[in-house]
């Protein structure tokens, strides 16, 4: 079982930056995939990044590649989503998510979610 909770939103300007993190219990970080999604009130949650155990592969939603990266800690049980040059349509709550194995875009893949953390973006 991992627990994952999510940390890092908030108000940004158009342009500007932030820096989500999402932190797991337990011993076994470093063998699972973790990912990042969000979602948009009245719309379905959607994938935005994807990282592999050791932090190797990454995968990104081309509406935010170039602009995020993903990364993880493994000794700090903690992955990254650092997000440059926001833009209003990225405004959304974005939910943390583990599973074992590879990596995938696939929302049905993953069996363990944050809470999700808001952040917004102003014009």
């Amino acid at each position: 079982q991992v627990q994952l909770v999510g940390s890092g939103g908030g108000l940004v300007q158009a342009g500007g930056s932030l820096r989500l993190a999402c932190t797991a219990s337990g011993r076994t970080f470093s063998t699972y995939t973790m990912a990042w999604f969000r979602q948009v009130p009245g719309k379905e949650r959607e994938f935005v990044s994807t990282i592999n155990w050791s932090g190797g592969s990454t995968y990104y939603a081309d509406s935010v590649k170039g602009r995020f990266t993903i990364s993880r800690d493994n000794a700090k049980n903690t992955v990254y989503l650092q997000m440059n040059s926001l833009k209003p349509e990225d405004t959304a709550v974005y939910y943390c998510a583990a599973r074992r194995y590879s990596y995938t875009p696939n929302i049905l893949a993953y069996d363990y979610w944050g809470q999700g953390t808001q952040v917004t973006v102003s014009s």
